[in-house]
């Protein structure tokens, strides 16, 4: 599928993988998280929501595996940063947090 541009468009399948990706409220603040601080372990994820380090791995997991989240291993640490596709939805929800 393509659009005017002859640039190859998403299927329904693969906008579903994204938006699925994002469907929890812990994954929405993640997004928020990450976007304000551009790079940051988990135990700082964890740290900021005072949430479950289980709960909050489990989260960034499924972020990496709907591709809004990027990991970059750093000796001990592993830092997340928001994918291009993950950039797009923060704009999204912080404009749709607005209406």
């Amino acid at each position: 599928m393509y659009n005017d541009g002859m640039e190859k468009m998403k299927t329904a399948n693969q906008m579903e993988r994204h938006l699925k990706g994002m469907a929890n409220h812990y994954r929405i603040e993640i997004l928020l998280l990450i976007d304000e601080r551009s790079k940051i372990t988990l135990a700082d994820i964890v740290s900021a929501l005072g949430a479950n380090g289980k709960t909050i791995g489990e989260h960034t997991r499924r972020l990496v595996n709907a591709g809004l989240l990027n990991k970059n291993y750093r000796g001990n640490f592993v830092e997340h940063s928001l994918s291009p596709y993950g950039k797009i939805f923060v704009r999204f929800l912080k404009s749709f947090r607005q209406v």
